[in-house]
C-alpha cells in the first residue's frame, strides 16, 4: 500500500511539472535584477473601435488608465476581422531576445467576463505567447488554469516575465509565482493590456491599470 501511495504522489508531481503550473505561497520581488525602462505617453498606443473617438473608450485620470469596450463594437480597424478591443499597446519596446518584464496594478470591475486583459503578443504558430483572460470573476492563463480565483473589484499587482532564449513565461500576482508556461516562439514580441473580447464575452468589458512599467534584465 505504501508503495502505491508513493507512486501516486510521484505521478502527480510529474504531471504538475509537465504542465508547467507552479504556485508559490512566498512573495518575492520579481523585479530584482531588472532595470525599468523610461515610459512616456508616446509609449502607450490606444487601440480602440475604429468608429468612435478615443475618449469614448479610454481615459487617463489620476494615474489610472481606464479602458472599456462593448461586445457589439467594431474592431480596431476597418480591415480587421478580430473581436472588439480597447487596449494599450506598449510601443517602442518590441523585443526578439533577452528577458523582459511587464509590471502593473490591475483592476477588473464586477460583470466583466469573456475577455483578455493582458497579453504578450507574438508567437510562432499563434498570435500570442501569453493571454490572461477573465471568466466569471477569475483570471486564467487562456482558458485554464485559473491564476486568480476572485479578482473583481480589487487592485492586484501583476508581473509577467518573458525569457525569450529559455522559452519561458512566468506570472506573478502580488509577488507570488502563480504560473509558469513554455514560450511559443516567434521573432517579435510586445506587451498589451486593456480589454479584448473573447468567447462568451459580457456586453460591457472594462479594466483599469496604473503604475505600468516595462523592465529588462540587466
Amino acid at each position: 500500500m505504501a508503495t502505491i501511495v508513493a507512486f501516486c504522489a510521484l505521478y502527480f508531481m510529474l504531471i504538475q511539472l509537465v504542465s508547467h503550473q507552479f504556485i508559490s505561497s512566498v512573495a518575492v520581488d520579481p523585479t530584482k535584477g531588472f532595470t525599468a525602462l523610461p515610459l512616456t505617453k508616446s509609449n502607450f498606443v490606444v487601440q480602440r473601435p475604429y468608429d468612435v473617438p478615443e475618449n469614448q473608450r479610454y481615459s487617463f485620470k489620476n494615474g489610472v488608465h481606464k479602458l472599456w469596450v462593448y461586445s457589439t463594437d467594431k474592431p480596431h480597424s476597418p480591415t480587421s476581422k478580430t473581436n472588439p478591443r480597447t487596449e494599450l499597446r506598449v510601443s517602442g519596446y518590441d523585443y526578439s531576445s533577452g528577458v523582459w518584464q511587464f509590471e502593473a496594478y490591475g483592476f477588473i470591475p464586477s460583470g466583466t467576463t469573456g475577455v483578455c486583459v493582458m497579453q504578450v503578443f507574438g508567437a510562432q504558430a499563434h498570435a500570442t505567447t501569453l493571454m490572461l483572460r477573465v471568466y466569471n470573476g477569475a483570471v486564467s492563463y487562456y482558458r485554464a488554469p485559473v491564476l486568480i480565483p476572485h479578482v473583481y473589484d480589487k487592485w492586484f499587482r501583476l508581473n509577467v516575465v518573458h525569457d525569450v532564449e529559455a522559452s519561458k513565461v512566468k506570472v506573478f500576482v502580488d509577488g507570488k509565482l502563480v504560473h509558469q508556461a513554455p514560450g511559443r516562439g516567434g521573432k517579435s514580441h510586445f506587451f498589451k493590456c486593456g480589454v479584448y473580447a473573447q468567447d462568451d464575452a459580457s456586453h460591457y468589458m472594462e479594466s483599469r491599470w496604473r503604475n505600468i512599467r516595462v523592465l529588462k534584465k540587466s
